[in-house]
Order: structure tokens, then C-alpha cells, then sequence
């Protein structure tokens, strides 16, 4: 009895090590990103569009980016302290105009909890 126990918790272990439903999946966030491309850019020559580009978001204070003209809104929040944490991030990706009102940023949000920390883990990549 014993022995059958031990085979079954030994052939349990590769499906408990695999990604939890909580886990983050950077590539599904790059496939979420694709939401995202219109105005922003990460990766090598990364330049400013319509957003700023997202290299190095994760640490960096709101409304930092040299050259982009961002709304007073993220600019005063940035001067207030604001720095784009996994947790900032995974609020303000939900409802950008809820979470800061008067940002320039036309996109509704991602309802999705686990589209949210895909895109996260997908942006991390992009941070030194």
C-alpha cells in the first residue's frame, strides 16, 4: 500500500510544479500586448508613440520617459512618488482612467486578472 502511494504522489509532482492558475505567462502576455501595440513599443529601438515606449516600466517613476509629453495627471503623479510596481500596475491595467483620472491613455482596461499578470511578466522582460 505503501509503495502505490509513493508511485502515485511521485507521478503527481510534474502536474503540481506546472504553472498555478496565479502564475504569470509571458508568453500570453505577449500575445496580450498585441492590445497594446497601437501606441506602445518595448524592445530594442523602442521609440515613443502615441504612448511612451515600456522598456524598463517596472521600477520606473510615472511620467518619466525622456522626449514623451505625458498628461499632467501622470506627470503629477510621478512627482508625488508614483512608481510602476507589479501591484501599481496590475490596478491601473484594470481601469487606467479610474485609476488615474485626466491620463491621456484611451484604453479601457483588462478585465482579466490573469491577462493583467501575463502582460506584467511579459513587460518584465523589458527591465534591466
Amino acid at each position: 500500500m505503501r509503495r502505490i502511494m509513493l508511485a502515485a504522489a511521485l507521478a503527481a509532482i510534474p502536474f503540481a510544479t506546472t504553472l498555478p492558475a496565479s502564475a504569470q505567462d509571458a508568453a500570453n502576455g505577449e500575445d496580450v500586448f498585441k492590445k497594446c501595440r497601437s501606441c506602445h513599443r518595448v524592445g530594442e529601438g523602442a521609440k515613443n508613440l502615441v504612448g511612451p515606449q515600456l522598456n524598463g516600466l517596472i521600477g520606473r517613476k510615472a511620467g518619466s520617459v525622456e522626449g514623451f509629453r505625458y498628461s499632467k495627471a501622470n506627470t503629477e503623479a510621478g512627482e508625488k512618488g508614483l512608481v510602476w510596481s507589479e501591484e501599481e500596475l496590475m490596478t491601473y491595467l484594470e481601469n487606467p482612467r479610474k485609476y488615474m483620472p485626466g491620463t491621456k491613455m484611451a484604453f479601457a482596461g483588462l478585465k482579466d486578472e490573469q491577462d493583467r499578470k501575463d502582460l506584467i511578466a511579459y513587460l518584465k522582460q523589458f527591465t534591466n
